[in-house]
This record gives C-alpha cells, structure tokens and sequence, in this order.
C-alpha cells in the first residue's frame, strides 16, 4: 500500500501533518507492508503557491498513492480523490509517522470537508519551511 500524507516541512516521518492537504509544502509518499513502513521519501508539492481544482488529487494519483491523509480538504478535493479511486481519511494531525501509523491501525478514517469556503484559506500568518531554525 502507498500512502501520501501532507506535510507542512521536510523532516522525514517527523514532518508535521499539514491542516490543508492543497496548500502544503510537501508531500509524504510512504510505502507499507503488513502494518509496516518500508520506506518513504518527502517531494515538494508542485502546486504549493497556486493550483486549479484537481491538479493536486490528479499529482497524488500520479505517485501511485492509494490512500491520502490530511488535517483537512474541501468538498471538491474529495470528489477529485473519489474520482481517482484514492481512500481519504482526513482530521490527521502530528507527525506523518504517527498519523500514518494511526491510519494503518484503524485509529483514523473517514472524510470530512472543511467547513468553511475554500476561499478563506488565504489568511495564514506566515510560511514556515523550516530553512535551519
């Protein structure tokens, strides 16, 4: 099974669950047998700064991902993975090592979108990417 999980920066599994899977930094792809992570890799999103409806489901689908974790996505974000056959559980939150781990126990599953307009993502105070605090 490959899962992708968004991250807002590039600590390996220690990378911290970003709340809004389209407008994350980066993306974990983590690959996993029985329960268990055999490996990973942390890839920038392509579409951090800007992106149309669908292109990041369709990036997701393109890493061979079949599973997306998140703190949260909208409404048509969910359609996007429906389409492409990806299983959402949304409401992750931590680092993507525990948040993948909760996943695979059956601690998280389920999606939700975010209750607000998709619009009203755009008041973050600040970027962090983590450049050697």
């Amino acid at each position: 099974m490959r899962i992708a999980v968004s991250a807002e920066d590039n600590n390996g599994l220690e990378s911290q669950v970003a709340h809004h899977f389209g407008r994350c930094p980066y993306f974990a792809i983590i690959d996993v047998e029985d329960k268990e992570i055999i490996n990973y890799e942390l890839i920038e999103n392509p579409y951090f700064e800007t992106h149309q409806p669908g292109q990041v489901p369709a990036f997701i689908s393109e890493q061979e991902a079949q599973v997306m974790l998140s703190g949260g996505m909208g409404r048509r974000a969910i359609e996007f993975f429906d389409q492409f056959g990806i299983r959402i559980a949304t409401g992750a939150a931590g680092s993507v090592g525990e948040a993948s781990m909760l996943y695979l126990n059956g601690g998280l599953e389920g999606k939700s979108s975010c209750a607000q307009s998709e619009d009203h993502h755009h008041s973050h105070s600040g970027h962090h990417h983590g450049h050697g605090h």
